[in-house]
């Protein structure tokens, strides 16, 4: 027998069944289609080159899957997949060349090797979109930083003002806390090196293969070490989950103070109308809705993470399909939400507007240099707790007044008398530590930083067009010879 059938099982899956086990998804089957291909053309370059494959059937077999990847696998489509994706395509090309070509391709490996490949190649692919775009939106929020690095606001915290700082020292810090982020995402992109083809179903094989081979071709460093291990694990990408699902904490973080500020109560921040939606029932509504897709993102992100924590949690430690197959699926949905967010985050940070009268008012409302002035009693050689109650005491005053700034503090020992500091002033001595008064120097690591992503992105994508154009050449080579080649 050949097909699908050819084997020790003889019923199959209804088509309902099917279609919840397999998904029925067109964009879907041919993402993954395209990503078996690519995998079975390095393959097949390997088993010529180790000898299990003969240089004929080699070219037959790469001629009959460019056909397939140039039509888009519509061949394919209708096929009945009662076993899953990859034998119903198996089926069609041993049912096109025969057992001695097409029987052939899958030797040397399992589908289990073969799915976790494809899944890394995957997240491959991804991550390094996502880096890029990660990447861009913290060069937008330096953009937005420097432009805005002169406009006074009070930074908050549990919800009261505190002291002065400059709406873009807020949006710098955003993007220095966005790069760690990225840096994170980076870290986890290395358990990238390994490819797990090789591996087999899950203990390797006798047969004469060279997985090194196959993971050059593909772009890996190298091949599995350990089989049992490269099928039974997707840490890479539960930890990539793990790291995007920081980003999207940071920017829903960004995105609750811009939802905020945004208020009429507070009227820090401004969107243009290409930004905002209104109510179906209340015309004065001017809603900046998209903030709040901003502050989902982060929630899917948790959710699935541990959905797929959970599904791999007390599974055996071989290949599963709780773990290969439905782990996995439900990471997915967590990466791209976040995904989804970077780029409308990119958009959103571009167009938020200061308002910077209403943002002073604020600050100067609330007393927001009043450490400044405990701090000139400090220098004046008053101990910082006295210092404190003197400031304190003074506030109060004020408030009980009716006044919006400190009134005369005098210093002891007849040293004159010390008045609220201007907060522009406020702002640029406040240095040490990282205060807004070291914007520069913040403004330049950060910008070596996000530079530093931008060149990570370029060294990979660079490695991987290189291994692109390897495969493609070897590939090219087996069509040109009639013999097999021979690695000893």
């Amino acid at each position: 027998m050949t097909g699908e059938h050819a084997d020790r099982l003889t019923g199959t899956l209804g088509r309902r069944t099917q279609r919840l086990v397999f998904g029925s998804d067109i964009a879907d089957q041919v993402a993954e289609l395209e990503l078996i291909t690519r995998v079975d053309l390095a393959h097949i370059v390997m088993l010529t080159r180790q000898g299990l494959l003969g240089a004929r059937a080699a070219t037959a077999l790469v001629d009959e899957i460019r056909r397939l990847r140039s039509g888009g696998f519509v061949a394919l489509r209708a096929r009945p997949a009662p076993r899953g994706l990859y034998l119903m395509y198996e089926s069609w090309l041993i049912e096109r060349l025969g057992d001695e070509v097409g029987g052939m391709l899958h030797a040397g490996r399992s589908r289990n090797d073969l799915k976790a490949t494809t899944t890394l190649l995957r997240l491959r692919s991804w991550l390094l979109d996502f880096v890029t775009e990660a990447a861009r939106l913290q060069t937008i929020l330096l953009c937005r930083a420097r432009a805005h690095r002169d406009v006074v606001m009070p930074v908050y915290t549990h919800f009261q003002a505190a002291m002065p700082i400059t709406y873009g020292h807020y949006l710098l810090g955003v993007a220095v806390a966005l790069g760690r982020d990225i840096e994170a995402v980076r870290d986890a992109a290395g358990g990238l090196r390994r490819c797990p083809l090789g591996a087999c179903a899950v203990a390797g094989t006798d047969l004469p293969i060279a997985p090194e081979v196959t993971a050059a071709l593909l772009g890996f460093d190298a091949g599995p070490v350990h089989a049992v291990d490269a099928v039974a694990s997707r840490d890479v990408l539960l930890r990539a989950l793990s790291a995007v699902t920081g980003v999207g904490l940071t920017i829903s973080r960004l995105a609750t103070d811009l939802q905020l500020w945004s208020t009429e109560e507070f009227g820090f921040v401004t969107f243009p109308e290409r930004l905002v939606g209104g109510s179906s029932a209340m015309p004065q509504k001017r809603n900046a809705f998209l903030l709040e897709h901003l502050k989902a993102a982060a929630g899917v992100a948790v959710g699935a993470w541990t959905a797929a924590a959970g599904m791999i949690k007390s599974t055996p430690f071989t290949n599963t399909i709780e773990v290969g197959t439905e782990a996995t699926g439900a990471i997915w949905p967590g990466l791209d939400a976040v995904s989804r967010a970077v780029l409308l985050a990119q958009v959103i940070a571009s167009g938020a507007r200061p308002v910077p009268a209403r943002m002073a008012e604020r600050a100067r409302l609330g007393f927001t240099t009043a450490t400044s002035v405990a701090n000139q009693l400090v220098l004046a050689g008053v101990p910082f707790r006295t210092a404190h109650h003197v400031v304190g005491a003074a506030v109060r005053t004020a408030v009980d007044d009716g006044s919006a700034t400190l009134g005369v503090i005098d210093l002891p020992r007849g040293r004159g008398a010390l008045k609220s500091a201007d907060l522009a002033e406020v702002v640029a001595a406040t240095r040490v530590g990282g205060g807004p008064g070291s914007f520069d120097e913040v403004l330049a690591h950060a910008r070596a930083d996000a530079a530093g992503h931008a060149e990570w992105c370029r060294v990979r994508c660079s490695a991987l067009a290189r291994a692109d154009r390897e495969l493609s050449a070897a590939v090219s080579a087996l069509t040109e010879t009639d013999e097999p080649t021979w690695v000893a």
